[in-house]
């Protein structure tokens, strides 16, 4: 049976790979506009719009929990 601590290890490792994957999904989208979000279409700067939120979001999760990770450091210590 997995532990609190693995779980928690295995999905900051799958938000990391997701932020990741949406990194890659708005460079490539602005690399095909010369790199330039104000070069996107509508259409294209709606999608940039709702993977940038995603990437926004999932930044903050991450941080969460290494905020987490952090304050349960400091709990350790003398």
């Amino acid at each position: 049976m997995m532990s609190e601590e693995q779980s928690r290890v295995q999905r900051y490792q799958a938000l990391v790979l997701r932020y990741e994957q949406i990194d890659a999904e708005i460079d490539a989208l602005l690399e095909q506009h010369g790199g330039h979000s104000e070069n996107l279409s509508d259409q294209d700067r709606e999608t940039y719009r709702q993977l940038a939120e995603q990437r926004s979001d999932l930044y903050n999760q991450i941080k969460s929990i290494e905020a987490e990770w952090l304050s349960e450091g400091d709990e350790d210590e003398p």
